[in-house]
């Protein structure tokens, strides 16, 4: 067997490629859109690739299928219960794929969304214990995924719920402890939420360990995996839907437009990407700070619409590594970069502004003096409940920031603040670029703050 598991750390997802060696035959399981990865792997081992498996249509990026499938010519398998506009074969549950000595099987496994599927795989034929199964939302090590992305319009969160429960406890954990489980995603993705860091485990790992395999109780499970879920991406829905549609092929090769900053145009969002520090030291007026080192495409998908025209500020040679991780979630309008970004922000000073960041004491003195002092944290409700927060601050988690402005007062000198800094420069930049005049950021976040009271 040819086995390789491709994971994605900016988005924390998983994908993987099966060859059988004799035969040549291979098929890839749930590709992200840039897929040179796959076809130096394909050519390095002389594979032909003949599947392409979508375990369901993802809500967290935009799958490969459609480039691989234009490359390669290989068919597009999806469960007979997924509608989509591009040709695929619809796999019945039990469905067996021969990859000469390699044989998998399509399970359905309903719940994460009413499409999902797993993927059996035996090295010999199935007379013999199973090796591995992929997995995809369905189950992940130490969680399972969430069934509330409300991407079916016939089903409740609940159903969907109920029908996971099936799928967990009558599918996937009446396999053989020794079973081997590759999951679709790993600790960060907001597809669950007690994600561990493991990128695989094994059926008797996870039947110790998993708190919704050990929930064997129905109601019990479901109230479970819907309570404390973070709010999804704005991008999720969009995602979606794109997945089940004829879209346009992503091209790596592609050269990103070059733009004057004075041939900007008004509707576009100039989106910079350098870390919180560089921008804090001279930036564009109005521009966004979403750091390229951090979940970068993540908070880009919930802040700037899929219309709207991007222009890339960006660090020397990053500007393709940025569009291409906006590429991975749909974002497509890039409509091109500013070359030479230092040399701007030094020419064009009466264009450049530079952030207001300030420490965990001048923090605590202007509480104490300002009554009227606006704090914002823009952390998840999880990280708010287990770790504490600043008194008196408006808690509106990240995601929400974009559609919330209206209960923030712009007026108002504002401090922002979330576990390390990244997320707060986002926020910050975002709420100046809407007409917030006194806008800083905490220095080292919330775990700033515990330091600076605990010494006070």
């Amino acid at each position: 067997m040819i086995f390789e598991q491709y994971y994605l750390e900016c988005l924390s997802q998983a994908s993987y490629l099966i060859g059988d060696e004799m035969t040549g035959k291979a098929l890839i399981i749930d590709p992200r859109r840039d897929i040179s990865q796959y076809l130096r792997t394909i050519e390095n081992h002389n594979l032909n690739l003949e599947w392409i498996l979508e375990t369901h249509f993802h809500a967290d990026f935009v799958s490969g299928h459609l480039e691989l499938a234009d490359k390669t010519g290989a068919k597009i398998g999806l469960s007979s219960k997924a509608k989509a506009e591009f040709n695929f074969v619809t796999l019945e549950d039990g469905y067996l794929i021969q990859l000469g000595e390699i044989a998998c099987k399509i399970l359905h496994t309903p719940g994460h969304t009413p499409e999902s599927m797993c993927i059996l795989v035996n090295k010999g034929t199935f007379a013999e214990e199973p090796w591995a199964i992929f997995t995809g939302d369905t189950l992940f090590i130490g969680d399972v995924g969430r069934p509330d992305l409300l991407v079916s319009v016939d089903q409740s969160a609940e159903e969907l719920a109920g029908e996971l429960f099936n799928s967990v406890h009558n599918v996937i954990m009446a396999l053989p402890d020794e079973t081997i489980v590759f999951p679709g995603h790993g600790a960060g993705s907001a597809c669950g939420k007690k994600l561990s860091t493991a990128t695989s485990s094994t059926i008797g790992e996870q039947r110790l360990t998993n708190y919704a395999v050990q929930s064997r109780d129905r109601e019990t499970f479901i109230e479970l995996v819907l309570a404390d879920q973070t709010t999804p991406p704005k991008y999720f829905s969009h995602d979606a839907s794109f997945n089940q549609e004829i879209r346009p092929l992503y091209d790596e090769k592609e050269k990103l437009n070059t733009i004057n900053f004075e041939n900007i145009p008004s509707d576009a969002v100039i989106l910079d990407t350098r870390t919180p520090e560089e921008f804090a030291m001279g930036h564009l007026d109005n521009s966004i700070n979403v750091g390229l080192e951090g979940r970068y495409a993540e908070f880009v998908g919930s802040l700037i619409n899929f219309h709207t025209p991007i222009v890339i500020i960006a660090n020397p040679n990053e500007e393709a590594e940025a569009r291409m991780r906006l590429a991975r979630i749909g974002l497509d309008n890039i409509i091109g970069y500013v070359p030479a970004p230092y040399e701007l922000l030094r020419s064009s000073t009466a264009n450049v502004s530079q952030s207001s960041r300030i420490t965990c004491f001048e923090t605590k003195l202007m509480l104490e003096k300002n009554s009227d002092l606006q704090v914002v944290d823009v952390r998840n409700e999880s990280e708010i409940s287990e770790n504490g927060a600043i008194n008196e601050s408006i808690a509106i988690p990240l995601p929400q920031l974009h559609s919330s402005l209206n209960k923030l007062k712009a007026e108002k000198t504002t401090i922002v603040y979330c576990a390390s800094g990244y997320r707060s420069s986002i926020a910050a930049s975002l709420l100046r670029s809407k007409g917030f005049t006194d806008v800083s950021e905490l220095i080292g976040g919330f775990p700033a703050w515990k330091i600076c009271k605990t010494s006070s």
